[in-house]
């Protein structure tokens, strides 16, 4: 393989009902200062129904160049279609980098075109950097329930293709000033060839909000004593418009669904603000939420650890504060 062939970084944009997925623009950031060592061109892939409108925001948000794919088979995500357009994509241009968010449709993305264009998937990075004079990206991630952090590297295929989680980088601030190239690519897929299909959407499941997405995010940990004490945390959150979530402690002991758990092992997180309420601090979880705006810990031991990384801190039993808190919340309404 001839490697002076594939240049550019790109980053994939993902949507769903032409909406974008704010991973997309998060991977923006890192991936401009990798271009830049690169000194080469950061090109945004936007895969969509209708979604010009994307691939301008991916222009403000640093993109140098936008692949823009349009078409209604692309309204909705399947594996075959977009698939089909981003290997096509690939095979046209030769993109050295591949970046896309380590979301759902991401985890399934992915896989299906490494494997199909025969080259290795970093999966869940949490940093990545570049080795100029080998031309090969150092991808980073957590291993062994995240007590170790191994380094890999993809030096003998092409492109380069590494999953990044949410919430693991902040969105550069957008430049409406910037200018860039769109350029329209006119791919599409028979119907028949997408084996794929939504019969259903359930909106109770569909318009959750997921924890990377949460502006407000209210985090239990062992404090809340059982299972039953995450009733508390649930109403917390829901009296502060948030979203309730969990420490890995608590999820390994069956109290609460992983899908809630947050840390270097659950889902990196970033809102504006983070209640953590009876969680001692350990590095795994830290490491998930230490990116959030404001963080609030509640805890009774005035020595745990979390009060090291938390904005403010309250020292008390979270059973006899919350409700107070909850108190003071419906006076000011």
């Amino acid at each position: 393989m001839n490697k002076d062939e594939w240049k550019n970084l790109w980053v994939y944009i993902e949507t769903e009902e032409n909406i974008a997925k704010p991973v997309g623009y998060e991977l923006l950031a890192p991936a401009r200062e990798l271009a830049n060592k690169m000194e080469q061109k950061l090109v945004a892939v936007v895969i969509g129904g209708n979604v010009e409108n994307i691939a301008n925001e991916a222009i403000a948000y640093g993109a140098d160049e936008v692949l823009l794919v349009e078409g209604d088979e692309y309204y909705n995500y399947s594996t075959d279609a977009y698939g089909y357009a981003l290997e096509t994509l690939v095979h046209k241009y030769k993109p050295s980098i591949i970046l896309l968010g380590a979301t759902h449709n991401g985890r399934d993305l992915g896989p299906r075109v490494a494997c199909n264009l025969n080259t290795g998937l970093s999966a869940d990075c949490t940093i990545m950097d570049y080795d100029k004079e080998n031309s090969n990206v150092i991808w980073t991630r957590p291993t062994y329930g995240g007590d170790l952090m191994a380094a890999i590297l993809c030096s003998g295929h092409r492109p380069q293709m590494g999953t990044v989680r949410q919430g693991i980088f902040k969105k550069a601030k957008k430049n409406r000033d910037r200018t860039g190239v769109i350029i329209r690519e006119d791919i599409h897929i028979a119907k028949e060839d997408i084996r794929l299909k939504l019969i259903e959407r359930v909106k109770e499941v569909a318009e959750r909000v997921e924890l990377e997405e949460a502006e407000i995010i209210v985090a239990a940990g062992r404090g809340i004593g059982s299972p039953e004490g995450y009733k508390i945390i649930e109403d917390f959150a829901k009296e502060l418009n948030g979203v309730p979530a969990a420490s890995r402690a608590i999820v390994d002991a069956g109290w609460v669904p992983y899908a809630y758990q947050v840390g270097q092992t659950g889902k990196i997180v970033s809102p504006k603000l983070y209640i953590a309420c009876g969680i001692s601090g350990a590095m795994q979880h830290t490491m998930g939420m230490s990116g959030s705006d404001c963080i609030v810990a509640i805890n009774k031991d005035p020595d745990a650890p979390i009060f090291d990384v938390a904005d403010y801190g309250i020292v008390g039993d979270l059973f006899e504060v919350i409700p107070e808190l909850i108190e003071v919340l419906k006076e000011v309404r």
